[in-house]
């Protein structure tokens, strides 16, 4: 894989940190979009992976990773999707494949029926969609949200990791990349940020969306792992039946497919970017 380098950009007023690798103008640029709660990081054994002569580029959305608090800023799934045009922008990406997990699935959703011109091919991998937009357990959430601002950081993030390692086969795997996504939510701003997040979640309203998948014009894969029991492989079914000449390639996974099953989902990825 050409060298990596990782920067940040202001957008809108915000500053939000990417990495890339390839040439600018070197084949179809591929933007990665990952979801909740976690960064970049869930694709780092993916990108590698990703065929020679394509850009790279991988961000840390809006509140997670690297990137900054989200303050009073939007997280709705069309304000991420719009910082993402922003981003789009700045790099001289024309257009892009858009790969997205989870939440960054939903993001990628609405880049490509608000900015089609955008959007060379979409992926989509176990992702947000319809009815199952509140994931990891939110629901649940909506009593709690309310007094998160009074609950200490260890407590909060001690659900939240429960949670999130029943998506992981591997407990050990899960530990090491868990650690690493909560680490920005672990002081008293951090936790404020967590409950902005799945207050965003909470409110997300999938109707309007869902509604124009049918009108999606890029050539679109899905992927899913058999085992997921965060978002079932039934919602990948009914994704590929909204979205027209869809492909749905299902693995031996749970949820966090990139990071315990990267070649599979890499190959999906090389076979869409192969399609004429």
């Amino acid at each position: 894989m050409p060298r990596v380098r990782g920067e940040f950009l202001d957008l809108s007023g915000a500053r939000l940190y990417y990495y890339a690798a390839g040439t600018r103008g070197a084949g179809e640029p591929v933007v990665f979009l990952h979801g909740f709660p976690t960064s970049g990081h869930v694709w780092g054994d993916v990108v590698p992976l990703v065929p020679a002569g394509h850009r790279v580029v991988v961000l840390d959305l809006l509140g997670y990773g690297r990137s900054d608090r989200p303050l009073d800023r939007s997280l709705s799934v069309d304000a991420h999707a719009d910082r993402v045009i922003e981003l789009f922008d700045q790099l001289r990406i024309d257009r892009a494949c858009v790969v997205g997990h989870g939440l960054g699935g939903g993001i990628a959703q609405s880049i490509a029926v608000r900015y089609p011109a955008r959007v060379s091919k979409l992926c989509l991998i176990a992702s947000l969609a319809f009815d199952a937009w509140p994931t990891l357990g939110a629901r649940a959430a909506r009593t709690v949200i309310p007094v998160m601002r009074l609950l200490p950081p260890p407590a909060l993030l001690g659900a939240v990791r429960r949670r999130l390692a029943h998506g992981f086969r591997d407990p050990e795997r899960a530990a090491r990349s868990i650690d690493l996504y909560l680490r920005p939510f672990t002081t008293d701003d951090g936790r404020d940020a967590l409950a902005a997040h799945l207050r965003a979640l909470l409110s997300a309203d999938a109707a309007p969306l869902a509604a124009r998948l049918s009108g999606i014009t890029a050539q679109t894969a899905i992927i899913w792992g058999q085992r997921d029991n965060v978002l079932p492989i039934a919602l990948g079914h009914r994704l590929q039946r909204a979205i027209p000449g869809a492909t749905l390639q299902v693995v031996d996974g749970r949820h966090f497919i990139p990071e315990e099953d990267p070649r599979p989902v890499a190959e999906a990825i090389a076979g869409l970017l192969a399609r004429a």
